[in-house]
């Protein structure tokens, strides 16, 4: 069975990016601020940027001889600059492909070498990190500039080497140009492996812009992002939309519940975006009270499923609405809700979209029932870069892209995330997904953060899930009885196949900004080991300790 949207078919634009998202269809004044910088205190107005934008795309093109089709990266924090280099060189007819400021040299190379970046923009913070990922790089035009104001090293500043007076015509796409033409490629998490560049056409990001512009009712007048610039959903939902509906983006460079909460309270904010683990923060942050947080009317949880349960304790604590959205960096933004549905919901199809869901053995499965969401429409990536046989998996015959997360669909068309398919913890042959466990246990007044995973034990020749715990500050002594205690308070809620079977207690679960569970970093514990002895908390830490120092820059 095909499911579609509830809403009818939208006739898709036929632009590329630029000349899209500056199309003014909210009518916004020049002098409309749409990107303020919570650290510096600068801005762009709208009229700003259309400027400064053909200025930067004049400059890429004259100065550096960058041309059509030529790529950029950006390796930087979240700063106000970063929209305006992001659209001038799509301008520019360029392509744009935004690393993760978190990355070590090796890692960055490696995004440069197979994206084929000869720009390189980065943070001075970076500089150093740059410098030693570009000696890999054995293009001789290959270029490194600078955020700010201030020459390091030799190395100058992006601003007074590309931007003059001269602004030039953003580059024009046909229709079929705009169809086949990358402009952005963003890099996979790598949750399962090494990273894949997917590339996003113009009409890929100009439909799903469109598809949210015909949904999304929700946007006030000033938002903010307590998320990465680089992630594919603030790619979409908070530089391009924002720009879009004329609102104000309040940006700082890194999140914390700190930052957060008082940028709240001193721009009046009233839309957050936000990934589970920031949702956790707030209700776990003992001063959040302190703030003055009534302006917010909404928040949108996005980068991994947000479960019902946490859903619920936040709008106790606070009064807050929360809707959620769901994507893929393949698949943009696929669900949207609104702020009346159901709260455990990922909310319904954007238009033009179709889903398939698949059982085990490829069946097509009806309402309710939960398999592999499979999507299709005009959102869907062109493909990974250099990678065919990674794209001959991921579609099917019928041009399905098949997402590896098990959801279903209910009898109103709103959608349920139930866990990725790889993560389901095989026991006796039945499927439990981490994600239920982790919803009962984040309920549990003693704990602050959880995850599940399976650990295939020999002896029961079966995977048995096990679940890491890290406690609440005041709750930090760890014994046998409260293992015991939070076991089998989960236990008594669950089938008998669900049950855990063992707990560890850890200080910090190992996540990406984006909120997804880095399992594998789990897995990496010495399981036998640790349950050979529960009551070795100390060992488990250390473990746990260099497990996080080896892979500092992913989650520190």
């Amino acid at each position: 069975m095909v499911f579609k949207s509830n809403y009818p078919d939208i006739r898709i634009p036929q632009d590329g990016i630029f000349q899209y998202v500056m199309s003014n269809q909210e009518g916004i004044s020049d002098n409309k601020i749409i990107y303020l910088d919570e650290n510096t205190s600068k801005g762009y107005t709208f009229g700003e940027l259309k400027s400064e934008s053909k200025r930067f795309a004049a400059g890429l093109r004259e100065k550096v001889g960058f041309n059509r089709g030529d790529i950029l990266a950006i390796y930087s924090s979240n700063q106000v600059d970063y929209p305006m280099v992001l659209l001038g060189t799509i301008a520019a007819g360029g392509k744009v492909t935004p690393v993760d400021p978190k990355y070590v040299a090796s890692e960055l190379s490696y995004q440069l070498l197979d994206s084929g970046a000869s720009i390189l923009i980065v943070h001075p913070d970076l500089l150093e990190t740059a410098i030693a990922a570009s000696k890999e790089i054995n293009n001789p035009n290959f270029r490194i500039f600078l955020f700010g104001d201030n020459e390091i090293d030799g190395y100058k500043p992006f601003r007074s080497e590309l931007i003059g007076e001269r602004e030039i015509e953003p580059n024009v796409y046909t229709p079929e140009e705009a169809n086949s033409t990358t402009a952005y490629i963003c890099y996979s998490s790598g949750t399962t492996g090494k990273q894949k560049g997917v590339e996003i056409t113009h009409t890929n990001l100009v439909s799903n812009l469109a598809q949210i512009y015909n949904v999304e009712k929700d946007l006030g007048t000033h938002s903010v992002l307590a998320g990465p610039f680089y992630h594919a959903y603030a790619l979409i939902c908070c530089i391009h939309v924002t720009l879009i509906y004329g609102a104000t983006l309040i940006i700082f460079p890194s999140y914390n519940i700190k930052t957060l909460c008082h940028c709240i309270q001193e721009y009046k904010i009233d839309y957050v975006h936000a990934a589970p683990p920031v949702i956790l923060d707030l209700i776990n942050y003992p001063d959040a009270k302190e703030y003055d947080l009534s302006s917010v009317k909404i928040i949108v949880s996005s980068g991994a499923p947000l479960c019902r349960e946490l859903a619920y304790m936040f709008y106790e604590h606070f009064n807050i609405r929360i809707k959620q959205t769901y994507g893929l960096t393949e698949a943009l933004a696929v669900y949207y809700s609104n702020s009346n549905t159901i709260i455990d919901s990922c909310g319904t199809l954007l238009p033009n979209i179709k889903v398939k869901i698949l059982s085990n053995d490829g069946h097509e499965l009806g309402i309710n029932e939960p398999g592999e969401l499979c999507v299709h429409g005009p959102l869907i990536m062109k493909g990974y870069l250099s990678n065919p046989s990674a794209i001959n998996i991921t579609f099917d015959n019928d041009g399905f892209l098949h997402t590896g997360d098990i959801g279903y669909v209910d009898g109103q068309g709103n959608y349920y995330i139930v866990d990725r398919k790889k993560e389901l913890i095989k026991y006796k042959g039945f499927s439990v997904a981490p994600a239920e466990l982790e919803s009962i246990l984040l309920t549990h007044e003693k704990i602050s953060d959880a995850a599940v995973i399976g650990y295939y034990s020999e002896e029961d020749q079966t995977e048995l899930p096990v679940a890491y715990i890290v406690l609440k500050s005041e709750d930090k002594e760890k014994n046998p009885s409260l293992k015991n205690e939070i076991i089998q308070y989960v236990n008594g809620k669950v089938a008998p196949y669900k049950k855990i079977r063992d707990l560890l207690f850890i200080d910090k679960i190992p996540k990406n900004e984006s909120g997804k569970i880095l399992r594998r970093e789990l897995r990496d514990i010495t399981l036998g080991e640790c349950i050979e002895d529960h009551g070795n908390f100390n060992y488990i830490s250390l473990i746990f300790f260099l497990i996080q120092f080896k892979n500092y820059y992913h989650y520190k």
